[in-house]
């Protein structure tokens, strides 16, 4: 007696779709990441811009 497996085609088109949606997902979570990452360095950059100029002596008037 051998039992094999034999799957269904619905099986594969779910499999399949699930491959699918798995990916659009994992670019979705990586897309959010880049845009927080690029977010915080850009509000760094922005901050040590401004407390430069904070730091800058006056100018002595003539």
């Amino acid at each position: 007696m051998s039992f094999e497996k034999v799957e269904h085609e619905l099986h594969r088109r779910r499999m399949s779709r699930n491959i699918g949606l798995g990916a659009v997902l994992i670019g979705f979570v990586a897309l959010v990441f880049l845009l927080t990452i690029a977010k915080v360095v850009d509000e760094g950059d922005a901050q040590r811009a401004q407390q430069e100029l904070r730091a800058e002596p006056p100018k002595a008037s003539e």
